[in-house]
């Protein structure tokens, strides 16, 4: 359905409280609005133009330990009533959720709000977005050696997020991105590689231009080129920024407080003891200005602020929200993440293991033999023991310097184990959200021939 009437803070405040005085004991709403254009070039030509525009509002009212959502793009007045009405009959009919309820009202973020810049108003037209995505594809195709592209992109979108409660939080902010990405191909026949790279920023002036990703591609596909084979061994292994991320994305999959409430997670009795090396420390930053991840409040309208996750190595908290850490008798730190159509869950906002202290050339320069991993194929993580097992290509480390290209091989070993044995570098970019430097892991096993 159609919005048939703008949705403004003032009418989602008024939502929640019509639906405390039908009878719900407590309530919230989330409302979210957006636009987003895209482009697809491929091969000096348009191929799909994406425009959309969504709006979408989520209720969810709690009576006793009975909670309901729903969920509703028209915004009319009768719609509206006709959600409350709902989502009452519904809460009467649910089981009983001992956990649900809304946050403690003093948790709330109600003032002093941080200003995060995470909104650029700027919008791109479709012949500029044309232009960013025939630019990147152009340069990559230029480089000699590159023989056929898989097709450039380039977007925008913006959207607001207003969260409204029956204990009188009324939080808004507004969050934008940029993106431009390019996937190209060298060689022929079967000895073809690929490879790709993309920008993506808050604001349109933080982005890396069109040429340096395109050039940046053309790269690392000519390096994959001629890749070798590799024979099984146990050798160190060492994590480039674009993989590197995954094993922070393990750990906090490991952490998350639903996975502990159930008895799921291989770091289940860790909490306040060592896990990595220790100087080895990773946060959680909500307040990140322009951060790929930020937010001045959480799902639930509950002050937020940057977090501790591992201290000097040792496991210092557990990403929660009010239901995860009501089950483990705690209190909320503010990574409450939600939807319209489900209550809220406990998630990261931007986590990053902190910069080391060595160069990412002089973290392999000891290494006679290794595993340089530039790219991960499928997933095999035990999430109950962290049993660790991933294909993988990337480049043969010799005598401390890349050598050649290798695929077709994979990696494995123990999450525990590779914590405790991990070396980070100097190279902590903040791109995706959850993120990490060039990493080093001393002793995993490589499968090869």
């Amino acid at each position: 359905m159609s919005n048939k009437n703008s949705m403004t803070p003032d009418r989602l405040a008024d939502l929640v409280n019509k639906a405390k005085k039908a009878g719900a004991d407590q309530a919230d709403a989330v409302y979210f609005t957006g636009i987003s254009n895209a482009v697809s070039w491929r091969l000096g030509k348009l191929e799909d133009i994406e425009r959309s525009e969504n709006s979408d509002l989520g209720l969810r009212v709690i009576i006793g330990k009975n909670q309901a959502i729903v969920s509703s793009s028209d915004m009319s007045d009768a719609t509206l009533d006709e959600l409350v009405s709902r989502a009452l009959d519904m809460a009467k009919n649910t089981p009983e959720d001992p956990y649900a309820g809304l946050a403690s009202s003093e948790l709330l973020a109600k003032c002093d709000l941080p200003e995060l810049d995470l909104f650029d108003d700027k919008e791109l037209t479709e012949q500029e977005l044309k232009d960013m995505a025939a630019e990147a594809e152009t340069t990559a195709l230029e480089v000699g050696g590159i023989t056929n592209s898989e097709g450039a992109n380039a977007s925008f979108s913006k959207a607001h997020i207003t969260l409204a409660n029956t204990d009188g939080f009324l939080g808004h902010y507004g969050s934008s991105n940029f993106g431009c990405s390019v996937s190209v191909i060298a060689g022929e026949g079967t000895a073809m590689e690929r490879d790709y790279a993309w920008t993506s920023r808050r604001h349109f002036e933080d982005l890396d231009s069109p040429y340096k990703i395109a050039r940046e591609a053309a790269e690392r596909t000519l390096k994959k080129l001629n890749p070798h084979k590799a024979n099984t061994c146990e050798i160190p292994v060492v994590y480039d920024p674009r993989v590197s991320r995954s094993l922070v994305s393990h750990l906090a999959s490991a952490i998350n407080g639903s996975s502990i409430a159930r008895g799921t997670s291989f770091l289940l009795e860790m909490m306040e003891k060592q896990i990595f090396p220790e100087n080895i420390n990773i946060t959680d930053n909500p307040h990140i200005a322009r951060g790929p991840s930020s937010r001045p409040f959480d799902g639930e309208g509950v002050k937020n602020a940057p977090l501790a996750i591992v201290q000097n190595g040792v496991l210092k908290n557990w990403i929660l929200d009010s239901v995860s850490a009501r089950q483990l008798d705690l209190v909320t730190n503010g990574r409450a993440s939600r939807g319209t159509s489900s209550p809220p869950a406990p998630a990261s906002t931007n986590l990053f293991l902190e910069a080391g202290s060595i160069s990412p050339k002089d973290l392999i320069s000891d290494i006679k033999d290794g595993f340089y991993v530039t790219e991960l194929i499928g997933s095999a993580v035990n999430g109950i023991t962290g049993d660790y097992s991933r294909g993988a290509s990337g480049f043969w480390i010799k005598d401390g310097k890349l050598d050649y290209p290798v695929n077709e091989i994979t990696i494995a070993g123990n999450l525990k184990d590779m914590y405790m044995q991990m070396t980070a570098a100097d190279d902590l970019e903040l791109k995706y959200g959850t993120d990490a430097p060039t990493l080093r892991i001393d002793k995993m096993m490589l499968a090869g021939n």
